[in-house]
């Protein structure tokens, strides 16, 4: 059994692409994953419900029909499945997300 625990501000300072992710850990057939966000995701959806965690930083998640979600340092918001979303992180923002493996993602096409 591991006992070693992670250092997700470790995990932070090694994470230098915009839009890559790393699965820290996994529970109950679940990952907990770190993803650096920074400039506007493509749009999509996903065939479950997606966690956010602002952890640095602050970022929208924008939603089909105009809505936006403004996370700050702190802040949780879950999307429900199927829904159409965007993360948008005007500066470099980092978010632990938490879904069943693998996160599958459908692109959608959206007006700007």
């Amino acid at each position: 059994m591991d006992v070693a625990s992670i250092s997700i501000p470790e995990q932070v300072a090694a994470l230098e692409e915009a839009w890559h992710s790393r699965d820290l850990v996994g529970f109950n057939d679940t990952a907990l994953r770190l993803v650096r966000l920074e400039g506007a995701f493509p749009w999509h959806r996903h065939d479950q419900d997606e966690l956010f965690i602002c952890w640095q930083g602050a970022f929208a998640i924008e939603l089909q029909g105009g809505a936006a979600a403004r996370l700050q340092a702190g802040d949780v918001f879950v999307v429900p499945r199927d829904v159409d979303h965007r993360p948008v992180a005007e500066q470099t923002a980092f978010a632990l997300q938490s879904g069943t493996p693998p996160h599958v993602r459908a692109a959608v096409d959206h007006p700007v």
